[in-house]
């Protein structure tokens, strides 16, 4: 047994120590354009799934490999590496200074939801002695990592120590020594007369922003800070008691923000906690024993000139002090007295300017020249350029004059900007009569026993060992000594601070200063019943907010099954970032209750961040919609590299939060966009509409595509991507009808504000309003809409008109939903904010991507948002998770830049199966040679079936199906004339069917019958057509959908009956009661109902069509086939209805002409007049009936609003007394009609008496409390 355990420790053992190697292969290729909507630059290039570029880093190799273990990273080196020397002319558009000096490795451990992989970056260019190499091949070696020795950040679960306790609050604004007096406490409502002084408590985190990396996280709570309290031990709060501590103030410089500021919040709060119990109490310095080895009489101090007022490009989170503009030169003044003769001082001067043409900045220390910044000229999507000085000077004096003067070139519109001056010098540790902090820098490099002497120091009562400044020691001056030493030991940096009493600092009240108990710790995961639950879902949302986030919350409890907890940013800041706004403490948040959960498997799934973002976290700009914060990138000006993510807030394992590359999601996260209460209910309302049994339809077996034409070269792979995208999809999901709108495949026209596609735009709106469930647009576009030629612009996303067909756009182009600019909405915020439908969720950009990653991405995103494995649907949310980290996308820094913006557990809508066609004409359809010819009936049957295919016997419900005919071969036109290899780039691809049969049939104990008779302007030549089958049932809301390929279409009935007779037409405006003449708002809705003995064409032959003109313009027609749907259980009549957009003010006459399957014609005209409902309100046909009546009539009037409208109505006698006032609003129901008709009189006056007979005066009085637009109308009615 001793020998069996000696051998697996031996084996074991030689695993952990026995390095592993993994090698690696750069595929070089061609170099690359890589193309936004306004940029283009060419870059060499390998592999697409490892390559990246960022601004910062250059080209780097990006790779992933499972080790089979978790690898310890710093044993990571390159073994072999082999490189070959390239000239530069080679490296195209790659700038130099973004070549590191030597190869840079950098290998981590990956975690996605506990799947481990390993990431392998390298830099594929570097500089050896001057000489630019790139990288061919590398092999790395590793050792296996011991899980002991791995410092753990996950925290424990355990209650808050906001749950007890009596909680008050104040503000600090200074680092440094702070005292408190029983005058202070008092203000702060504590009852000092009762308390101990023993049992206060301070707590906080100070002002610096926390960490951002999970693995630097000190704590998940408010930490206590150790004090001193002066005259306690009397257990008594006497007048000259008081308490002192060391307070971190707001500013002071973090390395991972390169500032001085907190970016977060301008304000540091810290606790008073009055509880059972001593408060932590700071314990003595130690003197290390044995003499010193070095003497310190001197230190290192440290001055800077930083403010926050400028960001330049409106992203990033680096904000911009004084700006050299009208006024070029700057002088800042520094004085450090007692400055050590000699010893140099170390300057920084961080800048940036905007110009487009090269400039400088001279740096001047006491007029002596120190450097020149050099700013290049902005280009390539890069908006402003920077350059820093970081080195030594040299000063004579205590007093220290930087001067800055910037050189525009003479271009007057150039700008230059400060971000920091500061300054690190040598003086003589001497005090000056007030509190300050010290350090020298030869301590971290220096070993044994170091001891400072202060000089003048008989006014320091005490030094203060602040290097961990929640855990004071003091080194006492009992003596008042002049000369004052301590020992300290060496070999860490570590900071002082002196405590004199002459120089306390105050802490400032704040008007909110009582604390509420709370413990989101320690309640988080108990359910209702007080018992622990496991959490799927968390939605974080401002307190203004809360209510519509608890509906959401209520709706994935129902809808999806989920375990929800709603939590508000104020409790979460209280609690993890001691009261100020920091994204860390939110995601601290989150990975607490992450990694708290019962198992790796119930671990929480879904994050909804439930308010808007801004760039501007303090809101100093106009428009403050900073409501739940981002994350945002130290590179602040580039579009393509400059990157807002929520994806911070998924990324929970212990190395990551510093969004490196190798981060990778975790949880699904999404965000409801809505900055005030109205508007987050209008979007909790569109998702309940989600759900809702008027959103289940055929609709939901639409699938659009649309691509951006080509206008240069490299757009070649939008059409090509797009078309791909969509057969991947044909291929999985063959149920689902693929509409593809290539731009490039319509004619394109020229106009005066440029080059448009108007017949692309008519047919995306049809596309849209007809309904699909999700929509993908591969190509250029911006903040204001889709392409270059405004295929789909920003007035278009709010004109859209699609209640309860709402979608998943998914738009892979530039800024198309740039939402963290308050001061510019764009086109995607103004799509999912439509009321009147546009989309349920986006999958959009919030900067420039790259056309090659938008590929990528756009294929990827296909397979998990369709699902083609065929496994459980997956939410929105999840497939962008599992995008973003699949190998062909997860190695490009770009990912970030794309958002979810919804509710993260939606699903597209997909119908379950299954439907089963079994016969055509009463032959079984998978033998039957059977062929639907031109006006021969059809007869298609079927049943709906369960998953094992048996037929449902007790299923009812109401079928669609939808025949296409064969599918059409289609090319692009070749608009913009872009050549490759001297030929016009031309794309074929293949289109579906035009649709024969649109109807709806009734299924009864599981089975279906469907007639139809063929139009006549089918395809002649026989081929397979798709019937298309969507059924829901009636008793309990669920939906199935089918598909059968099998159906031959083509030939001719040659004995068909003859018909010559074209179909009947009625026509409506807004709703059946319109009548000719009638008016309307500018936004009506055209109902036609159509009726013929052999149905109606939609077969789209050559001039077959059903068309809409209005006004006679044939050059404008409205082509409506696919808004036709047959009545239920015939084809003989059906109706369509066609939201109509923007029509001028004044009468005009609609002609529709339809055409049966046997292409006979017909045409009816109706005249309306349409108001515009914001220039005025209108009110035409008043009327009462029945008029006269005995006990009852209605009320009805046209108006020309689409919204509610209050409405009063007061009846009079004839001598004028008013005798009955009717308060109420108008019913909009599908907020198209424009008949009133709803409100109802009885006879009876406001005291329950019956009028007597006779005739009666009444006025209408109507207005919209949108508008604030008011009409009135007098009409008369007789009583019998």
């Amino acid at each position: 047994m001793k020998k069996s355990l000696l051998w697996f420790i031996l084996f074991f053992g030689v695993l952990i120590c026995h390095a592993q190697s993994q090698r690696f292969e750069l595929n070089w290729t061609a170099s690359k354009l890589f193309s936004t909507a306004n940029n283009e630059i060419e870059l060499p290039y390998f592999d697409a799934q490892n390559f990246n570029f960022s601004i910062e880093k250059g080209i780097t190799y990006t790779a992933l490999f499972d080790a089979k273990f978790e690898i310890n990273e710093e044993s990571a080196e390159i073994t072999q590496i082999e490189s070959v020397s390239v000239p530069i002319s080679d490296l195209k558009d790659l700038k130099q200074s973004s070549i590191p000096n030597e190869v840079q490795l950098n290998v981590s451990n990956v975690k996605t939801r506990g799947n481990l992989l390993v990431s392998v970056e390298i830099s594929a260019f570097f500089k050896d002695n001057g000489v630019i190499k790139k990288v061919k091949n590398f092999t790395i070696s590793y050792k296996r990592a011991i899980s002991q020795r791995r410092a753990r950040s996950q925290p424990t679960l355990q209650s808050s120590v906001l749950n007890t306790g009596q909680w008050v609050r104040f503000q600090v604004d200074t680092t440094g020594v702070y005292k408190l007096n029983k005058s202070f406490f008092n203000t702060l409502g504590i009852n000092t007369s009762n308390t101990n002084p023993k049992n206060i408590k301070i707590f906080g985190h100070g002002g610096k922003s926390l960490p951002l990396v999970n693995n630097q996280t000190i704590a998940y709570d408010l930490i206590e800070n150790a004090v001193q309290f002066i005259g306690e031990d009397d257990g008594v709060f006497n007048n000259e008691d008081y308490l002192l501590f060391y307070a971190v103030g707001p500013k002071s410089y973090n390395q991972e923000n390169n500032s001085h500021i907190n970016p977060y919040s301008d304000k540091a709060f810290y606790y008073v906690q009055i509880s059972e119990g001593n408060g932590l109490r700071m314990n003595a310095a130690v003197n290390p024993a044995g003499p010193a080895q070095t003497q310190f009489s001197t230190f290192h101090d440290y001055k800077f000139v930083e403010s926050d007022e400028y960001n330049i490009a409106q992203m990033g989170r680096r904000w911009f002090g004084h700006r050299f503009y009208f006024e070029n030169a700057r002088s800042f003044n520094f004085v450090f007295s007692n400055l050590v003769p000699q010893s140099p001082l170390r300057l920084k001067v961080y800048a940036t300017a905007v110009a487009e043409s090269n400039t400088t900045l001279e740096i001047k220390a006491n007029g002596s020249v120190v450097d020149n910044l050099s700013f290049a000229a902005i280009d390539n999507g890069i908006l402003a350029t920077e350059d820093f000085f970081n080195g030594e000077i040299n000063s004579s004096s205590d007093a220290l004059t930087i001067d800055l003067n910037y050189n525009n070139n003479g271009n007057p519109s150039a700008i230059g900007y400060l971000d920091y001056v500061s300054v690190e010098a040598e003086r003589a540790l001497a005090s000056l009569g007030q509190q300050f902090q010290f350090k020298h820098n030869d301590m971290a490099t220096l070993g044994g026993v170091g001891e400072f002497e202060i000089s003048n120091a008989s006014g320091i009562a005490q030094v203060w060992d602040v290097t961990d400044p929640y855990n004071p020691k003091y080194y006492e001056n009992s003596e008042a000594a002049s000369d004052f030493k301590f020992k300290t030991s060496l070999g860490t940096e570590k900071i002082f601070h002196t405590v004199t009493s002459a120089d306390l600092y105050t802490p400032v009240q704040v008007t909110n200063k009582a604390v509420t108990n709370q413990d989101l710790k320690g309640s988080i995961f108990l359910n209702q019943q007080q018992q622990f639950e496991d959490i799927d879902y968390l939605i974080i949302t401002p307190q203004f907010l809360q209510n519509q986030a608890e509906q959401l919350a209520d709706i994935n409890r129902e809808q999806n099954n989920l375990t929800v907890k709603v939590v508000t940013l104020e409790s979460i800041y209280m609690e993890f970032s001691s009261g100020m706004q920091d994204i860390a403490g939110v995601r601290n948040f989150v990975k607490y209750v992450y990694d708290n959960a019962s198992s790796p498997n119930t671990r929480l799934k879904y994050l909804c961040l439930f308010g808007d973002a801004s760039f501007d976290y303090k809101n100093r700009i106009s428009i403050k919609n900073n409501i739940v914060p981002s994350w945002y990138s130290m590179n602040s000006f580039s579009l393509t590299n400059s990157f807002i993510s929520d994806d911070f807030y998924g990324m929970m394992d212990e190395n990551e939060g510093g969004m490196d590359n190798f981060n990778k999601l975790d949880i699904a996260v999404g965000r409801i966009l809505a900055e005030t209460p109205q508007r987050a209910q209008q979007m909790i309302d569109k998702i309940k509409s989600y759900y809702s049994e008027d959103a289940f339809g055929s609709w939901r077996n639409n699938f659009l595509l649309i691509s951006d034409d080509v206008d240069k070269l490299s757009d070649k792979t939008l059409q090509q991507t797009t078309d791909n995208v969509a057969e991947d999809v044909k291929q999985s999901k063959p149920f689902l009808n693929i509409i593809k709108i290539h731009a490039d495949s319509y004619q394109q026209q020229t106009s005066s504000g440029g080059d448009r596609y108007p017949q692309v735009n008519e047919a995306i709106f049809d596309a849209l309003e007809v309904g699909a469930i999700a929509v993908n647009y591969f190509g250029h576009g911006g903040e204001d809409g889709l392409a270059l030629e405004r295929i789909f612009d920003k007035i278009n996303a709010q004109e859209l008109n699609n209640p309860n067909k709402l979608n998943c756009f998914v738009t892979l182009t530039c800024e198309y939903t740039k939402f963290d600019n308050p001061l510019r909405v764009t086109a995607g915020e103004y799509l999912y904010w439509n009321e009147n439908g546009g989309a349920i969720s986006l999958i959009s950009t919030t900067r420039q991507i790259f056309i090659s990653v938008g590929v990528q991405f756009t294929t990827t995103l296909g397979q998990y948002l369709f699902n083609y494995n065929n496994t459980p649907n997956l939410s929105m949310g999840e497939a962008l998770r599992l995008t973003k980290n699949d190998p062909n996308v997860t190695n490009n820094t770009q990912r970030r830049l794309v958002f979810f913006i919804g509710d993260p557990a939606l699903k597209l809508p997909l119908a379950e199966p299954d439907i089963i066609v079994t016969k055509i004409n009463d032959e079984d359809i998978s033998t039957t040679n059977q062929e639907l010819q031109a006006l021969s009936a059809a007869k298609i049957e079927g049943y709906v079936a369960d998953s094992q295919g048996a037929i449902l016997s007790g299923y009812s419900g109401t079928l669609t199906a939808t025949i296409f005919d064969k599918n059409n071969q289609r090319s692009t036109l070749g608009n913009d004339g872009t050549r490759e290899n001297n030929e016009l780039i031309i794309m074929d691809f293949e289109a579906m069917g035009e649709v024969i049969f649109r109807g709806q049939v009734s299924v009864e104990n599981g089975t279906f019958e469907i007639n139809f008779i063929v139009p006549r302007d089918i395809i002649i030549p026989v081929g397979n057509g798709k019937i298309s089958l969507y059924s829901k049932t009636e008793n309990q809301l669920k939906d199935q959908r089918g598909h059968n390929f099998d159906i031959k279409i083509g030939g001719v009935n040659l004995d068909a009956p003859v018909d010559n007779t074209g179909p009947t037409i009625q026509l409506f405006m807004n709703d059946e009661s319109f009548v000719s003449g009638g008016i309307t708002n500018e936004n009506p809705t055209l109902l036609a109902k159509l009726f013929d003995e052999n149905g109606i064409n939609t077969a789209s032959g050559v001039g077959h069509d059903i068309v809409a003109t209005i006004d006679g313009d044939e050059t404008n027609p409205f082509i409506l086939n696919d808004y036709y749907v047959a009545d239920e259980d015939t084809y003989q009549s059906g109706a369509l209805s066609y939201p109509f957009r923007n029509l001028s003010p004044g009468l005009h006459t609609l002609t529709l002409k339809a055409w049966d399957v046997y292409n006979n014609a017909s045409t009816k005209e109706i005249q309306f007049v349409v108001f515009d409902q914001n220039q005025s309100l209108e009110l035409k046909n008043v009327l009462n009936y029945p008029n006269p009546f005995i006990n009852y009539t209605e009320f009805w009037f046209n108006h020309n609003s689409s919204g509610t409208l209050n409405v009063s109505i007061q009846i009079f006698t004839v001598s004028g007394k008013l005798i009955k006032t009717i308060n109420t609003q108008t019913n909009t129901g599908n907020g198209t009609s424009s008949l009133s008709r709803d409100i109802t009189w009885d006879g009876y006056d406001d005291f329950g008496n019956k009028i007597g007979k006779g005739v009666y005066v009444y006025k209408l009085n109507v207005s919209s409390p949108l508008t604030g637009l008011k009409s009135e109308k007098i009409e008369k009615l007789v009583i019998l």
